[in-house]
Order: C-alpha cells, then sequence, then structure tokens
C-alpha cells in the first residue's frame, strides 16, 4: 500500500504537467492557424464561431501547429502501421539515428574521460588544455557539422562515422567538465592518507579517484547521451540523407508537412528520454555495488 502511494504521488504530478502541455497545445494551435481561417472564412463569407474556429483549427490539412491528435495519427501511421524496416517507418528512421548517436556516444565519453585524467594529472594540460576544450564548444554546432562531412567526405569517410564525429563533438564536453571536478572531489586529507600507506598514483586512482568520480561521470553521461542524439540529428541535416531522424525533418520541411517534422521531434524526443532513463539504471547499479550493495537513491 505504502509503495502504491509512493508511486502515485511521483506519477500524478508528471500526469498534470503533461495535460496541462496537451491543453496548451491545443489552444496553441487554435491561436496560431486561426489566421489563415478567418482569411478564408472573410473570403467565402462564411460564418463561424469559436467551436468552428478551434474545429477547423485541430484537423488543417497543413497547419502551422498540428494538434496533439494530428501528430498522434502520423505517429501511429509512422509507427505502429509500418513495418520496422520500411523507409516510411520512423523506427527504421529512429534506428539510424541510434546507432550514430550511440557509437558518438561511445567515443566521446573514452574522449572526454581520457582527456580529464590528463588534466587532472598534468599541470600544463590544465592550464592550456581546458581553455581550448571550453572554447571548442562556443563553435554552433550547425556551422561546424557540413565542414566536418565535406572533410571527411574528401578522404573518402563516409556513411556512419562521419555523424558519430557530431555526436562525439557534442557529448565529450561534460564528460570532461564532470570527470575533472569528480576525479578533484577526494579531500587533500584522504590523498594524503593514501601517501601515508606509501600508494602509487596508480592506487590512488583506482581506489580513492575513480570511485570518488563515479556519481559526477553519470551526471555528465545523462547530458551527454541526450546531445549525442541532437548531433546525430543535425549530422543528417547537411548530408541530404534518405535516412535518419533528421532526414525525415529535412524532407518534412521540404514538403511542407509539418505533422511529420513534430512526429519525428516526438519520437526523437522518446528515444533521448530512454537513453538518459538507460543511464539512470547504469547509475543505481554502479552506485549499490559502490556502496556496497545498499540501495542508492538517485
Amino acid at each position: 500500500m505504502i509503495d502504491r502511494l509512493r508511486y502515485q504521488g511521483a506519477f500524478l504530478p508528471v500526469l498534470t504537467v503533461v495535460a496541462s502541455l496537451i491543453v496548451i497545445w491545443y489552444a496553441g494551435a487554435v491561436f496560431l492557424n486561426s489566421t489563415q481561417l478567418i482569411d478564408r472564412y472573410q473570403r467565402q463569407d462564411i460564418n463561424w464561431n469559436l467551436g468552428r474556429l478551434a474545429a477547423d483549427a485541430w484537423r488543417m490539412e497543413r497547419p502551422v501547429l498540428p494538434s496533439p491528435h494530428q501528430v498522434g495519427i502520423e505517429l501511429k501511421k509512422t509507427v505502429l502501421d509500418k513495418r520496422v524496416t520500411s523507409k516510411r517507418s520512423l523506427v527504421y528512421h529512429a534506428g539510424i539515428t541510434l546507432s550514430s548517436s550511440l557509437l558518438g556516444f561511445v567515443l566521446g565519453t573514452l574522449l572526454g574521460v581520457a582527456l580529464a585524467i590528463g588534466i587532472v594529472y598534468v599541470e600544463t594540460l590544465d592550464r592550456s588544455l581546458m581553455p581550448w576544450i571550453i572554447a571548442s564548444q562556443t563553435v554552433p554546432i550547425l556551422a561546424l557539422a557540413p565542414m566536418i562531412i565535406v572533410v571527411l567526405g574528401s578522404v573518402g569517410v563516409t556513411g556512419l562515422f562521419p555523424k558519430s564525429v557530431i555526436s562525439m563533438y557534442l557529448c565529450f564536453f561534460p564528460v570532461v567538465v564532470g570527470m575533472v571536478k569528480g576525479l578533484r572531489s577526494p579531500e587533500p586529507m584522504l590523498i594524503d592518507q593514501m601517501h601515508t600507506y606509501s600508494a602509487s598514483r596508480m592506487q590512488i586512482f583506482f581506489k580513492l579517484r575513480l570511485p570518488s568520480s563515479i556519481p559526477f561521470l553519470f551526471a555528465s553521461l545523462k547530458v551527454a547521451i541526450a546531445l549525442s542524439v541532437v548531433g546525430a540529428i543535425v549530422a543528417e541535416l547537411p548530408t541530404g540523407g534518405q535516412g535518419g531522424l533528421g532526414a525525415r525533418l529535412l524532407t518534412g520541411s521540404y514538403y511542407g508537412q509539418i505533422t511529420m517534422i513534430w512526429a519525428a521531434l516526438i519520437v526523437a524526443s522518446i528515444v533521448s528520454a530512454l537513453l538518459v532513463t538507460a543511464i539512470g539504471r547504469a547509475e543505481r547499479v554502479a552506485l549499490r555495488r559502490l556502496n556496497g550493495g545498499q540501495a542508492v537513491t538517485v
């Protein structure tokens, strides 16, 4: 009974926020689509009221803002009614985006951890490298992505890897920042105590610094995994590729299919949410083992 009440206490606020957003969405669809409809009513001398305006705004063929149920119908057609292997299935395109984002996430995590270790242990890297890492994130990814795609394509590197490089570029930064803070989180007294035990730098790293950095690392990974999906989608835009959620966004913008764009965006959000949830689950397992099997609340 207590667990049920706790579940309801955690679920009801989320449900309330979602319901509020849907109501605002419907109202926004009426507001943004009303200009076209009122103009049509005036040209065709049609009597209208607020009820008719709302009904027509929620079923426009080419709306400025599609209504939630229109997006739901589009999701049903492109997710449930299409075979996974069909190129019109958003599941198929989500798989393409997911593959490049996961590869970029792995590469970005490895690069971020390696740079963080170097920054913590090498003072020269701390002074020279960290400012450049921060400055690298000031370059707009929309401007950088075509350059990377073109440069790698000129040397014969195409396909999955160039898109993964964009994801890696976005997600390595939070890993570096979080890991540096985590590796430096042990108190100096604990490090001095390890020195009194004649512990080597490797022993201090694996016994003290690395375990202390785990919570910081997973917090950074949650940000990085979401950014990797963004990077994969952005990388698919300049290529004009036939696969990926970015390609569906591009196709929808070319042909004015706003509902398709919104459906692809929602699928991208679901993919990101699932990936962040998976990182959260892994964090619980890692912290539970780190604390000797005790339950950890994250």
